[in-house]
């Protein structure tokens, strides 16, 4: 059997939303994208959305809308993928970055607090594995911290503290505490890459807590304006006859979504509460054949939270980067791609470059050092998850020597 590690799902839902797009003769940013936009404020609790053509492009484009430059920091997480750290890079500012806290994927809260200079602008807390971060506890850190911000624009005043901007790549359909990931941090950004739950093949959305004295409308009109070249007419509205005429604004960026990838979002939101719900049924499928292993596992749902279940990340005790690797060598014989989220950012060459060490992150290392992901995606069969989990239980056993803790044998356990 040949399973894959996480393949879009598509259905005849989204090939007939891409088709009636290109048949409408509308393409490019239009009446899908804006419909898209609706539809997710809506689901997520915001009065705005704003589709680009990546989270990467959101995270950016919110920095910039944030006014963070040169001589300003931005705090994130050393556990994450480049693309978090990256856009602080792109605006000129400072890269903080914080270890996680000991055996948990989550910011280390009390190092966090530390961090907190004059210079901070913005935090990015990351939502790994679809799992929201605990931010009533990064809110109460930044008020606390609040007589250190300095405002540099009106926007920046009106938080009156660090901005809370969250890395929500995995976690679109998440919450906690009964409120939807887009509605938790000040500032929130999905992505909807192939690879994840929900796609638009490439693309992303930004989502907002409104903010007193300040417009939403005014803050959707500047995203638009910096996604499209500082243009003050966008496609649709130069469509219009005799609408010709338009204006440069500022010398800006090229971001947008297009209607055909927003066709593909739209097909997709008809189905993602059963995509979400088969992703909970393959998670706790896996969880009982691997706890008993001694697995240490993501917890996807707990009483404070209800993860998007985008990542199986598992943690393997006692093993070296050596056996990780002849695991993940032996998964692949067997047919089953894995993978593992993440080698953290100190690691790399880039942030090396930029001063960072990974002996100063202790805790991601230890996370990195014994992770191994499982394919995890709705295009799976039942067959296919009993296979996996089967065969990493059977595999695992060699290393652990937990052979007498395994109370089911292989092929024994019911999906659902």
């Amino acid at each position: 059997m040949k399973v894959p590690f996480s393949p879009p799902d598509i259905s005849e839902s989204e090939i007939e939303e891409v088709a009636e797009a290109l048949r409408s003769g509308w393409i490019t940013t239009g009446p899908r994208t804006k419909r898209l936009e609706k539809l997710v404020a809506s689901y997520v609790g915001t009065r705005k959305c704003v589709c680009l053509n990546s989270q990467t492009a959101c995270a950016e484009m919110a920095l910039r809308l944030l006014g963070v430059k040169e001589g300003d920091e931005v705090i994130t997480s050393a556990y994450t993928y480049t693309a978090t750290a990256s856009v602080v890079c792109h605006v000129g500012a400072e890269l903080v970055l914080v270890d996680t806290q000991k055996n948990a994927y989550e910011m280390d809260y009390d190092a966090l607090e530390r961090a907190i200079t004059k210079k901070t602008k913005v935090i990015i807390p990351v939502d790994l594995g679809g799992v929201p971060c605990d931010y009533d506890r990064i809110f109460d850190l930044v008020e606390r911290k609040s007589a250190l911000f300095s405002p540099t624009n009106d926007l920046q005043s009106a938080y009156g503290r660090v901005i809370v901007m969250a890395d929500a790549a995995h976690a679109f359909g998440a919450r906690r505490q009964g409120r939807m990931a887009g509605a938790l941090a000040d500032i929130s950004n999905f992505s909807w890459h192939a690879v994840k739950n929900f796609t638009t093949a490439e693309g992303g959305c930004m989502t907002w807590r409104s903010v007193g004295g300040i417009d939403d409308e005014e803050i959707y009109r500047t995203l638009q304006l910096l996604s499209l070249h500082g243009q003050s007419r966008d496609a649709l509205d130069k469509s219009r006859l005799g609408a010709w005429e338009y204006d440069i604004l500022g010398p800006w960026y090229k971001c947008n979504m297009t209607d055909i990838t927003a066709a593909i979002g739209l097909g997709q939101f008809e189905r993602y509460p059963a995509m979400l719900a088969r992703r909970k049924e393959i998670i706790e499928y896996y969880d009982r054949v691997l706890k008993p292993l001694g697995v240490l596992v993501l917890d996807h749902y707990t009483e404070d939270y209800e993860s998007s279940g985008h990542l199986y990340l598992t943690r393997i005790p006692g093993i070296t980067l050596a056996q990780r690797g002849e695991i993940i060598d032996k998964m692949a014989e067997a047919g089953v791609a894995c993978n593992v989220h993440y080698k953290p950012l100190p690691m790399h060459t880039a942030y090396r470059r930029l001063g960072f060490r990974i002996e100063d992150f202790p805790n991601a290392y230890a996370l990195f050092a014994n992770e191994i992901t499982l394919p995890l995606h709705t295009s799976l069969t039942d067959e296919m998850v009993a296979y996996v989990a089967d065969n990493y239980a059977r595999i695992l056993r060699g290393y652990l020597n937990a052979a007498e803790k395994v109370g089911v044998a292989p092929g024994k356990h019911a999906i659902g």
